[in-house]
C-alpha cells in the first residue's frame, strides 16, 4: 500500500510539474502577441524596434528576476546545488519559470506605450530595475503575504485581496508603469499639429491581428494554469476567460465604430480585467466585466490621445493599467455570492488593494525612470525620431530597399 501512495504522490507531482511548465510555456508565447501587436500598431520605421524590445526585455527580465526579483518577492534563491534544486521534479525550478514569464511582462507592457521615441538601452536597465525590485514588491505583498498587507487587509474587511492571475499584480502594474514612462518620454514628434491630433495609422494591421490573436489564445494559459498544480485546474476559470474576452469583443466592436485596432484590442482589455476574480465570478458577470473592460478601453483611449494629449502609442494605459484595476475591483463586485459568484471577497479589500497596486507602480516609476532620465536619458533625439529607431538604433530597416 505505501508503494501504491509513493507511486501515486509522484505521478500527481510530476503531473503538477507539466502542467505548470505547459503554462509557462504559453505565456511565454504571449510575448510573440506582444511584439506583433507593437509591429503592427508602429510605423515601419520602427518595427524591427519593436520586435528587439520585446525579446531582450525577455531575456534581461529573466536575468533580473532570477537573481533579484524571485528572492524579493518570495524568499527564494537559487545558488543550492542541483541535486537540491531538482526535488519533487524540480517543479520549484519550473514554478518559477512560469511567474518570471508573469514578471518579463511588466517591460512588454510599457514597450507599447514608449514605442517610437525611446533610447534603447536606458529602458532595458530601466525594464531590468523594474522587474528586480518594484514589480516583486507588489507581487510579494499580494501573492505571498509579505509585510502583512493581506493580514491586515482580512482584519478589516473579512477578506485578503484577491487576485487570481494579475489583473492588477501583473496587468495594473505595467500598465501605470508605463503610464509614468509615457509622461517622462512626452509626445512624438509631429503628433500633434494646432492642438489637433495628427493620425499616425498602425502599419500592418494583420500583424496587429496576429498579435492579439496569440495573445487571446496564451491567456487561457495565463489564467487556467496561474491555479499552479493539476488538482487546483478549475473550468470556471477557463468559462470566464472566455467570456470576458467574448463581452471585450463586442463592446470594442460598437463603441469603437468598426475600427480595426479597437476591435482587436477589446478582447484584450476583457482578458485583463477578467484576470483577478477568473476563479470566483459566475460567466454572465464575467461577460459584464469584460463588456465593460471594452468600454473603457475605447472610450479611455480615445479620450486620452484627444483631450488629455498622453502619447500612449498602443494604449497600454487604458488598456492594462485601468482595466486592470477595474478588474480588481469587479472581483470584489461579480465575486459576491449574490451576483452568482463564489464569495469570500470583499469589495473595500479589493478597492483598497487595487489602489495600493497604482500607488507601488507609480512611486516606483517615478523613482526608477526619473533616475535612468537624469543619469542618461530617455529619449531619441529629433534626428533620430525621424529616421526611426530602426536605422537609428539597429542600422536596418524591416523592409529591404530594392
Amino acid at each position: 500500500m505505501e508503494e501504491v501512495n509513493s507511486a501515486v504522490e509522484i505521478l500527481m507531482q510530476s503531473s503538477s510539474t507539466l502542467f505548470i511548465l505547459m503554462g509557462a510555456i504559453m505565456v511565454f508565447a504571449m510575448h510573440a502577441g506582444f511584439a506583433f501587436l507593437e509591429v503592427g500598431t508602429v510605423r515601419q520605421k520602427n518595427q524591427v524596434n519593436a520586435l528587439v524590445k520585446i525579446l531582450t526585455d525577455f531575456g534581461f527580465s529573466a536575468m533580473a528576476y532570477f537573481f533579484v526579483g524571485y528572492w524579493v518577492a518570495y524568499g527564494v534563491t537559487f545558488f543550492s546545488p542541483a541535486s537540491e534544486l531538482i526535488g519533487g521534479n524540480g517543479y520549484e525550478l519550473v514554478k518559477f519559470f512560469f511567474l518570471m514569464t508573469f514578471a518579463a511582462a511588466i517591460p512588454a507592457i510599457v514597450s507599447g506605450g514608449i514605442a517610437e521615441r525611446g533610447r534603447f538601452w536606458p529602458f532595458l536597465l530601466a525594464s531590468t530595475l523594474t522587474v528586480a525590485l518594484v514589480y516583486p514588491f507588489f507581487e510579494g505583498l499580494i501573492w505571498n503575504g509579505n509585510f502583512g498587507f493581506q493580514g491586515w487587509l482580512e482584519a478589516t474587511f473579512g477578506a485578503a485581496f484577491h487576485d487570481f492571475a494579475g489583473s492588477v499584480v501583473v496587468h495594473g502594474m505595467g500598465g501605470w508603469l508605463a503610464l509614468v514612462a509615457v509622461l517622462m518620454l512626452g509626445i512624438r514628434n509631429g503628433r500633434y499639429k494646432g492642438g489637433r491630433l495628427v493620425a499616425f495609422p498602425p502599419s500592418n494591421i494583420p500583424f496587429l491581428a496576429l498579435g492579439a490573436w496569440i495573445l487571446c489564445i496564451g491567456w487561457f494559459g495565463f489564467n487556467v494554469m496561474s491555479a499552479q498544480t493539476l488538482d487546483g485546474i478549475s473550468g470556471l476559470v477557463a468559462v470566464n476567460t472566455l467570456m470576458a474576452m467574448v463581452g471585450g469583443i463586442i463592446t470594442a466592436l460598437i463603441f469603437g465604430k468598426n475600427d480595426p485596432g479597437f476591435i482587436h484590442n477589446g478582447p484584450l482589455a476583457g482578458l485583463v480585467a477578467v484576470c483577478a476574480g477568473s476563479d470566483v465570478m459566475h460567466p454572465m458577470g464575467s461577460l459584464v466585466v469584460g463588456a465593460i473592460a471594452g468600454a473603457i478601453f475605447v472610450v479611455l483611449f480615445t479620450y486620452q490621445q484627444n483631450k488629455l494629449k498622453i502619447d500612449d502609442v498602443l494604449g497600454v494605459w487604458p488598456l492594462h493599467g485601468v482595466c486592470g484595476v477595474w478588474g480588481g475591483i469587479a472581483a470584489g463586485i461579480f465575486g459576491t455570492e449574490a451576483l452568482g459568484g463564489l464569495g469570500g471577497v470583499s469589495f473595500l479589500s479589493q478597492l483598497v488593494g487595487s489602489l495600493a497596486g497604482v500607488a507601488v507602480a507609480l512611486i516606483g516609476g517615478v523613482i526608477v525612470y526619473g533616475i535612468v532620465k537624469a543619469a542618461v536619458g530617455l529619449r531619441l533625439s529629433d534626428e533620430e525620431e525621424y529616421d526611426g529607431a530602426d536605422l537609428s538604433i539597429h542600422k536596418i530597416e524591416s523592409v529591404s530597399a530594392d
